[in-house]
């Protein structure tokens, strides 16, 4: 027997669907912006120098060290870990490097060889432990937090190391020219389109819902906007700088393969049912091996930018960043409980986190009041997201 859908059934499916994408939308991403943008507004009332190109420039810098931080935070709270210890790899990882590069004289290229490597050994080394002894990570990354600081007390003498190698402070305090900036928006806009199209296309082949055109083009519009007004406010004053390279190079990576590949696939199974993602096939050890190798290997890239930024490796490089980190990630959208949370939220988390700090100490504030206007933001985050799991049960 045929079945004869009439023209109101159609509107009504095209209603419910509407409604349903709608409700689908990522409303707290776009909220996060809506609160970077007011609490940019606020301090740029109570201060003049916050919204100026030189400040804004300065917080995008300040900000890459904890966002890096943050894309390899994200997978391993998602998988239902914590890291404790990135702060302290940091630390490590920065003074190894000064070592080579002042103490050694080694070239740039061996430096970064040798941190990354540094780095991507100690994840190896609490990822196994973690995965193949079963010792809970915040017990391992909680030890490692003391330990790694007390190797860089050791191997530095505790020491402040400085570092005269131009092409590595390169790394933390060159601007690329204004051109670059230009080339970079427009190809970004570009893959931008390119992308949205392809996964609409994609959706629709397959029968999936999708958004409404208009919204569409309204999204794709309004983030080409916050692209075009980045490069020129940064154009403005000295150039996009380097460091932010190295975000938005690491974010795609890490977004590609936390969305688009069969390892980022586990990585959310395992965080929202790991006996389901074991009973399926899922190697747990061996992935949970790698995210740490991943934080590990993303805390010696943090490294680099850190202490190239500040020309020196000290031993209370890092301190309390593990925290900043993990507060990003919470405010970007990432639950603690596992199983959800995207690299792209943690980076706007990591520009609220910086926005308060460069705004508080702007106007003087005390260091105990962005303490504890930082912890209750943080607190305020996991409350919503508890509330918000809550309510969709």
């Amino acid at each position: 027997m045929e079945l004869k859908v009439t023209a109101q059934q159609k509107t009504n499916v095209k209603k419910k669907s509407l409604k349903d994408i709608i409700g689908k939308i990522d409303v707290r991403a776009y909220t996060m912006i809506g609160a970077i943008v007011a609490i940019w507004l606020f301090f740029g009332i109570l201060n003049d120098t916050f919204l100026t190109a030189r400040n804004l420039s300065n917080l995008f810098t300040q900000m890459s060290v904890t966002s890096i931080l943050a894309i390899g935070m994200v997978l391993v709270i998602v998988a239902g870990h914590i890291d404790l210890s990135v702060g302290s790899i940091v630390g490590l990882t920065g003074g190894i490097a000064a070592i080579f590069s002042n103490w050694m004289g080694m070239p740039t290229i061996v430096v970064i060889v040798v941190t990354l490597v540094a780095g991507a050994i100690v994840g190896l080394l609490q990822g196994w432990l973690v995965a193949y002894q079963a010792i809970p990570a915040f017990i391992v990354t909680l030890g490692g937090m003391m330990a790694f600081r007390g190797i860089l007390m050791g191997i530095t003498k505790s020491t402040t190391i400085p570092i005269f190698d131009a092409n590595f402070i390169a790394l933390g305090s060159a601007y690329f020219t204004n051109m670059f900036g230009i080339v970079l928006a427009i190809l970004a806009v570009v893959i931008l389109v390119i992308l949205t199209i392809r996964k609409r296309k994609t959706r629709l082949n397959y029968g999936f819902e999708v958004m409404p055109l208009s919204l569409e083009i309204m999204k794709i519009l309004f983030l080409s906007s916050l692209i075009v007004l980045f490069v020129i406010t940064m154009n403005s004053y000295k150039g996009i700088p380097f460091p932010i390279i190295f975000v938005i190079g690491l974010a795609v990576i890490f977004s590609f393969i936390a969305n688009n590949t069969t390892f980022g696939r586990h990585i959310y199974a395992i965080g929202g049912n790991s006996e389901a993602a074991r009973l399926s096939g899922i190697n747990i050890k061996s992935r949970t091996m790698m995210l740490f190798v991943f934080s590990g290997l993303l805390s010696a890239v943090a490294a680099i930018v850190l202490t190239a930024r500040l020309s020196s490796a000290t031993i209370s490089a890092g301190q309390m960043y593990e925290l900043d980190a993990i507060a990003a990630c919470v405010i970007g959208g990432t639950s603690l409980m596992g199983g959800s949370g995207t690299i792209i939220g943690a980076i706007i988390g990591a520009m609220v986190m910086t926005s308060l700090d460069n705004g508080m100490s702007l106007m003087g504030l005390d260091t105990y009041w962005q303490y504890i206007v930082k912890g209750s933001i943080l607190v305020l985050a996991v409350w919503i997201d508890i509330a918000s799991r809550k309510k969709n049960k």
